[in-house]
């Protein structure tokens, strides 16, 4: 990469990160690296472009009136390289996926196995995070694609992988351990472990549509924190099936008396715009 480009990437990653650090977890480099890029950059255009600062770095109004167009390059850039990665068809190139923990465990190994098997020079990057950091990643381009619930946001081109059954959980010695169904009611009658965060709110809709009121004691997005709090008894829960594959924590998973879905999918900014790795990867999706 050029080198004014490198320091352009650099200025941007270091702003979207807020840190030099992570900034150059993303684009390997070591943090003096970064810092003596933007250093650089501010020299050569005779301005400051960012303040450091104890709580972080922060732009400066200079900085705010030039982050568009250095975007804007990088944005290009990437358009180029993607450009080349098809003329090469698909002997290289990076393939960067918005996952949340329980796809990035018991889907993609699977996918990027036979997909590596076809393609072995394609590279990837997982970014693991709950589905509204995943929406903003794809948004802003941080990766190619990611896997979400259904619906997403409607600027997003969106497609539809599998409906994931909610289950309840409950420790082995649960009075209703050996239920055929999990009644609804019981859902409220002693301590319930919240599996949300922010808008992620799809335990809370269960509650909703069935005029529930739980006595909630725990909300977290861990659900392995989550298995373990009802294996030492402090309560029950709700997770999804997906969630509950090859666990080795000693609970009793049952379906709930009125069943609930998350439906799960892929979304994207613009699949014609996609790169060939990206386009091609997709079609592994059939082999989850």
């Amino acid at each position: 990469m050029d080198a004014n480009l490198q320091k352009y990437l650099a200025f941007v990653k270091a702003v979207e990160y807020k840190s030099f650090t992570k900034a150059a977890l993303a684009l390997n480099y070591s943090q003096s690296g970064i810092s003596r890029m933007i250093s650089d950059l501010e020299k050569e255009w005779d301005m400051i472009l960012l303040e450091r600062k104890r709580s972080g770095i922060h732009l400066t109004s200079d900085g705010l009136e030039l982050l568009p167009y250095a975007a804007s390059l990088c944005a290009e850039y990437e358009k180029l390289q993607m450009k080349v990665d098809d003329l090469h068809g698909l002997k290289s190139g990076i393939i960067r996926i918005g996952t949340f923990s329980s796809v990035a465990t018991h889907w993609l190994p699977k996918m990027i196995k036979a997909f590596q098997t076809d393609y072995p020079q394609i590279e990837y990057e997982l970014l693991l995070g709950d589905y509204t950091e995943i929406e903003k990643w794809i948004i802003e381009r941080r990766v190619d694609f990611g896997f979400l619930r259904l619906p997403a946001l409607p600027q997003l081109e969106t497609m539809f992988l599998a409906q994931d059954e909610l289950m309840a959980v409950l420790p082995e010695n649960h009075p209703l351990a050996d239920c055929d169904v999990f009644p609804m009611d019981a859902l409220c009658r002693e301590p319930f472990l919240l599996l949300e965060k922010d808008q992620n709110i799809v335990v809370s809709d269960i509650f909703r549509k069935n005029h529930l009121k739980p006595d909630i004691r725990f909300t977290t997005w861990d659900d392995y924190a989550i298995m373990s709090m009802v294996e030492a008894g402090l309560g029950i829960s709700i997770l999804p099936s997906l969630v509950l594959q090859r666990i080795p924590y000693h609970i009793v998973i049952k379906s709930l008396e009125m069943p609930a879905y998350r439906k799960i999918g892929i979304a994207m900014p613009d699949k014609k715009g996609s790169s060939k790795a990206v386009k091609e990867f997709i079609k592994y999706l059939d082999r989850l």
